[in-house]
């Protein structure tokens, strides 16, 4: 439980703790952040992550004077780890998925996230890899559907390039630009929860359309 609440406290202070990372981290702040963008993206068992809010908060970081993130390099970086963690998880789901879906159950799979991902990938077909990087946890799920479901690479590269650069370029110059407006300095919590609320919108409209139907 104490881990969670460290967990939560993270989300809802990241500007506060990017700040202290940075200060200590140096250019190793790139490194990490690499990496906490490319699991969530890539792996399926970290669907957890705060992959929207953290490009925001990088992206406000990067606004102030002597800031250690140069947007030069960091969004570069960060739109490389979010395409290749795709193209990870598209592979991973080519290999792993069909075993995934003869099992009732999965100690490290959430199965009912993947049929929501996999009901989104049908409906929405090839732009659900562009759509679902604005939707955590859909995020994490869609290219290892894609990969199950063997969409033809060439095709999946394009929207998977397409929809890293979207996401990347969305999130982090918007934390950029909006870094001096008075709720993002003294009220960074609402802002990401407020991220937050609107990423998943999308997703609990389509399950309460579908508990309509039902």
């Amino acid at each position: 439980m104490e881990f969670f609440t460290q967990l939560l406290d993270i989300f809802l202070h990241l500007d506060v703790y990017l700040n202290a990372w940075a200060a200590g981290a140096g250019p190793w702040l790139y490194v990490g952040i690499f990496a906490i963008i490319f699991c969530e993206t890539g792996l399926v068992v970290t669907p957890f992550l705060p992959g929207d809010s953290l490009l925001f908060a990088c992206g406000a970081l990067a606004a102030q004077e002597g800031s250690p993130i140069h947007l030069g390099i960091f969004i570069p970086a960060v739109f490389v780890a979010a395409a290749l963690g795709d193209f990870c998880n598209y592979e991973i789901g080519k290999w792993l998925g069909p075993k995934v879906f003869t099992q009732t159950n999965n100690r490290f799979l959430n199965k009912d996230h993947l049929l929501k991902a996999h009901a989104f990938y049908e409906k929405y077909g090839g732009k659900t890899i562009i759509l679902a990087r604005f939707i955590p946890i859909i995020r994490t799920f869609a290219p290892f559907v894609a990969g199950i479901g063997k969409m033809t690479y060439a095709r999946f590269a394009s929207y998977n390039l397409i929809g890293a650069a979207l996401w990347v370029c969305l999130f982090v110059l918007g934390g950029y630009y909006f870094a001096d407006l008075p709720i993002v300095k003294t009220r960074f919590h609402y802002v990401i929860v407020a991220i937050i609320v609107i990423s998943v919108l999308p997703a609990v409209w389509e399950y309460v359309k579908e508990r309509k139907k039902k």
